[in-house]
């Protein structure tokens, strides 16, 4: 369980909070303790980190009354009641309204324990998931996750600024690994349909019916809209469109035709359509895959997503930052590299992409507790794999500068940004540390 989750405990009785906070805690929570309802909802919100305890006879506000409070600001907020005797008809109406338990007195602690448990857990989720909603719709988000100064990915980024704010459908073409998927979301997120739905489709994991039901009803699940029954404008997501059937590409054909003509007076399309091709090797194009009349709509405006070994340095920069990410998550220190492990990295041919560079990261990570021979010879072997074509060699001075600019951006990491504190690490006068920070787009507030 999470040390940031706890469980908030409310009851009258002195005795009675403190034996349930003591036995929770024995078990491995945290807890916090309230006297009466007033008290613990000045503390507990929406973004509560964790389970509420509550009897449900107090003076004042009861335990009925107080989970209708909490669940007025955030529904999914677990509760669990503690009854009386006479209180079970309570709790069943309590149950009824969205308490996530309750237990009768004398209670078991173990079972309150599995089930604080399994209550946290389920809050974790939640809050996972919102957190997740709320960076896939926040388009600054989604822009810093597209790291790196090269120009292809710089233009990447001028792409999606432009095509989120036009109107016509999009086709995101590249490589597997490379972020296509990011990129139809960041569109989405950019423009007007932010915070709109946005619906993915995996045109080859879904069979024929599941596909018809969702994209044209009838839908017998409620979990299931059909995208041609939207009233509000959304963003459908097609990944693999290449897998539709020749009678879907023909529906959803008519069905772009049929809401172009209704939206002739320029007013937006209900739905717009983001597909994603893959250009792997052997892969048939997706133009060879779709009637030629579909394939023109759904290209209307094209993305081709450029390649690691197309990015330069950007390797670096990605894997530095993908480095830190794993070392926080593990609780490691985030393992240096040298000038020839840097240069390993900016050699390989990288045939996975990103998605492979991140992988690497994370082994290095833990590769890296047993020294940096270890991490050397996994970086040395990231070089030796083969990949379809060979990059033009760069000169030594791109390779110098980029390692440069590596140890610059760990080092202001590592310090936030204290400027000083980087220039005693890497023994460089104020002036020269300021010139290399202006060359290579390097700002002090990003790092605070």
């Amino acid at each position: 369980m999470s040390n940031e989750y706890k469980i908030a405990i409310i009851d009258d009785e002195a005795h009675m909070r403190e034996s349930i906070s003591q036995w929770l805690e024995l078990s491995g929570f945290k807890t916090l303790a309230f006297e009466n309802a007033e008290a613990a909802l000045a503390e507990i919100g929406s973004l509560f980190k964790g389970v509420v305890v509550s009897d449900i006879r107090m003076p004042g506000m009861g335990g009925m009354e107080m989970l209708k409070r909490l669940h007025s600001s955030d529904q999914s907020l677990p509760v669990i009641l503690i009854t009386g005797h006479g209180d079970v008809q309570m709790a069943v109406e309590a149950m009824q309204i969205g308490a996530y338990d309750f237990m009768e007195k004398p209670f078991d602690p173990e079972r309150l324990a599995d089930l604080c448990k399994r209550a946290i857990a389920a809050r974790k989720l939640t809050i996972e998931n919102r957190a997740l909603r709320r960076e896939l719709s926040d388009s600054s988000v989604l822009l810093r996750k597209l790291m790196g100064t090269s120009p292809s990915i710089e233009k990447l980024r001028e792409d999606i600024l432009d095509f989120a704010f036009a109107d016509s459908h999009v086709l995101i073409a590249g490589e597997t690994g490379t972020g296509k998927s990011l990129i139809a979301h960041a569109i989405h997120a950019c423009g007007p349909r932010q915070g709109k739905a946005f619906i993915t489709l995996n045109c080859t994991a879904l069979d024929e019916e599941a596909l018809t039901k969702h994209l044209f009803g009838p839908s017998d699940s409620a979990d299931i809209r059909p995208i041609s029954e939207m009233s509000e404008p959304c963003t459908l997501c097609l990944e693999d469109a290449g897998g539709l059937s020749p009678e879907l590409q023909a529906r959803l054909l008519g069905f772009i035709e049929t809401q172009d003509r209704e939206h002739e007076d320029g007013e937006p399309a209900r739905v717009r359509i983001i597909s994603v091709a893959s250009l792997d090797e052997g892969n048939t194009p997706l133009k060879d895959q779709l009637r030629p009349e579909l394939y023109f709509r759904l290209s209307g405006m094209e993305i081709s997503v450029p390649t690691l070994r197309e990015r330069g340095e950007d390797t670096l920069v990605l894997f530095s930052r993908f480095t830190q990410l794993f070392a926080e998550e593990y609780g490691i220190e985030t393992p240096e590299i040298s000038a020839s492990d840097a240069a390993n990295l900016l050699k390989a041919q990288w045939p996975g992409n990103i998605r492979q560079l991140q992988n690497l990261a994370e082994r290095v990570v833990m590769q890296s507790q047993h020294g940096p021979e270890e991490v050397s010879k996994l970086l040395a072997t990231a070089a030796d794999e083969p990949a379809g074509e060979t990059p033009e060699e760069k000169p030594l001075k791109e390779h110098v500068e980029a390692f440069e600019r590596m140890l610059i951006d760990n080092a202001l990491r590592r310090h936030s940004g204290s400027v000083a504190k980087v220039m005693d690490e890497l023994v460089l006068p104020r002036r020269t540390l300021n010139e290399k920070m202006a060359k290579y787009g390097l700002s002090r507030s990003d790092y605070l």
